[in-house]
């Protein structure tokens, strides 16, 4: 098979054995490798490059396809032959990846552990490079009631206010809540402004009469050197 430089090479230009496309029809998405995978996302290379190529040179800069999740359209056009609309159309699929990872099959999640609380967040802080506070409000069976992003962007003491954290569980009709916050660096261990929060936070709780069952930073488990994922105040018994 002769390539053309100035034609890009879509999957159909393949030979028979290598196109991604006839193992699909034939063998079902499951005998697909993640570079299949992502050829048949792809399409088309660009001049010179097959889009198999293409395929594995994100494979190998993202090392996952976990990793692409967190990829911007930026990291995207990096590679030769993926241009704007081809970058746009990866970005989406990681947002769809994402959104579809963080569904609750419409059954309230029950978030009374930090580990439960890492994986209901893991996918929705994947591409966050700001930090963020939520509070959860959740019923008497610490099932969600509410998810509330209280601020955004902020890495300092006044990263929640515990009258607008009690506010929206107030609103909600929570029994208690769960605050929680990421760091985008992966690694949760908390700095001195998070205890300080925790502590406002602990004692506002009382005053409300409204349980903090726990206030959770979320990272990624890699960045861990625990390799929990996650800081739990009640686990290191501030609350």
């Amino acid at each position: 098979m002769s390539e053309n430089p100035y034609q890009p090479l879509r999957v159909q230009d393949l030979a028979i054995g290598e196109r991604p496309q006839e193992r699909l029809e034939k063998l079902g998405s499951g005998a697909l490798s993640d570079t299949e995978l992502l050829a048949m996302l792809l399409r088309s290379g660009g001049k010179g490059h097959s889009v198999i190529t293409i395929a594995q040179q994100l494979m190998t800069e993202a090392g996952s396809l976990a990793a692409l999740v967190r990829w911007s359209e930026t990291d995207f056009r990096r590679l030769k032959g993926i241009g704007r609309i081809k970058a746009l159309q990866l970005v989406t699929v990681m947002e769809v990846s994402r959104r579809v990872l963080n569904e609750n099959g419409g059954t309230e999640p029950l978030l009374n552990r930090p580990d439960l609380v890492l994986k209901h967040f893991q996918a929705q802080i994947l591409a966050l490079s700001v930090e963020k506070f939520w509070v959860l409000c959740l019923n008497r069976k610490n099932r969600l009631l509410k998810q509330v992003e209280i601020t955004s962007g902020t890495a300092t003491s006044s990263l929640a206010h515990p009258r607008e954290v009690f506010r929206e569980a107030i609103r909600h009709g929570a029994t208690a809540v769960v605050c929680v916050h990421n760091h985008p660096s992966g690694d949760p261990a908390p700095s001195a402004a998070d205890v300080q929060v925790t502590r406002q936070m602990r004692e506002a709780a009382r005053t409300v009469d409204i349980e903090l069952l726990d206030h959770v930073i979320v990272g990624r488990m890699p960045a861990d050197p625990r390799g929990l994922g996650y800081y739990s105040f009640r686990e290191s018994g501030v609350l």
